[in-house]
């Protein structure tokens, strides 16, 4: 029997350094994850915090158990943050996980992990990773059932796929979440430590659509891919990662380990995460080639 993998993908939000912390060491000793991510992906303003409790919360996860995996930044600008960038890649014994193509070349020749802000939607692309040194690739959550499954048919790597959390979905030099608030993205005063899941967008009708985080573009749903684990499993993917939000994120471990184990079936499984999320509504529409905000499935069932 093939061995499942889930693991806990780098925290997006702006997090104080204290809830960071305690985050990951209750993450180290109670969730059933085998992957754990660390680094800041979205504003190089937010590293400096976090940077020097990194150390520490590494050593915790790893005595725990637990694999560490450093992800880069997925948006690199500046020359301060090309250097961020190169001094991680130069990181000798660690994994890394590359989220802009500055960082895949820095690693390219060894071996590294991809993020899914990398674009890969083919196998074409796919190859030349692989090929690069790419063994462990979390790809983007917008591709449907049908290119997960041809990518899985060739891939080499390990895959990975989203299967909680708020999608991302795009980068942008411009700080929305600063501009919200009257302030330019030089002088933010960190704004977005106000949202600890994002901030909800409306349309100009008042609907929902979409989530703000800094720089950060988000899905304004919660990615759930529980009801489609079997199928993902079936065409060989086999790592699945859960996006850290602001709730209880070992419960949230729990659930979708004992749907993994089959002790819990998708449906049972929902509405125990629906207890978690606070109203954001679930959505998996992307696997099944619609629009993303979509539920199909157990999780269309759940709602009726």
């Amino acid at each position: 029997m093939t061995t499942t993998h889930l693991n806990m993908g780098p925290c997006l939000f702006n997090w104080a350094p204290e809830k960071l912390k305690d985050f990951y060491f209750r993450v180290a000793d109670e969730a059933p994850v085998d992957t754990v991510f660390l680094g800041e992906v979205v504003c190089s303003k937010r590293q400096p915090f976090f940077a020097p409790e990194i150390p520490e919360v590494a050593e915790r996860l790893m005595n725990a158990g637990k694999r560490v995996i450093f992800s880069t930044l997925a948006l690199v600008m500046t020359k301060r943050e090309m250097a961020l960038v190169r001094e991680m890649c130069e990181m000798e014994g660690m994994m890394i996980e590359a989220n802009d193509l500055s960082a895949c070349a820095q690693l390219s020749g060894t071996d590294h992990a991809l993020g899914p802000f990398i674009n890969i939607y083919n196998e074409g692309t796919l190859k030349v990773m692989e090929q690069q040194g790419a063994k462990h690739i979390s790809l983007p959550g917008e591709l449907s059932r049908h290119s997960l499954s041809a990518l899985a048919k060739v891939a080499t790597a390990d895959l990975e796929v989203q299967i909680f959390g708020r999608l991302p979905l795009a980068l942008s030099a411009r700080c929305y979440h600063a501009r919200s608030h009257g302030l330019a993205k030089d002088s933010c005063q960190y704004v977005c430590d106000k949202d600890p899941d994002g901030m909800d967008l409306d349309t100009l009708d008042g609907d929902p659509f979409l989530a703000v985080n800094g720089i950060q573009t988000m899905s304004y749903t919660c990615a759930n891919l529980v009801g489609e684990l079997d199928d993902l499993q079936n065409m060989g993917i086999n790592h699945f990662r859960l996006s850290p939000h602001d709730t209880d994120m070992v419960e949230v471990a729990k659930i979708y380990r004992d749907v993994l184990d089959n002790k819990l079936e998708p449906i049972e499984a929902t509405e125990k995460l629906d207890g978690l999320m606070d109203g954001i509504p679930f959505a998996n529409g992307f696997y099944y080639a619609t629009e993303g905000a979509k539920a199909k499935g157990a999780i269309a069932d759940f709602g009726l």
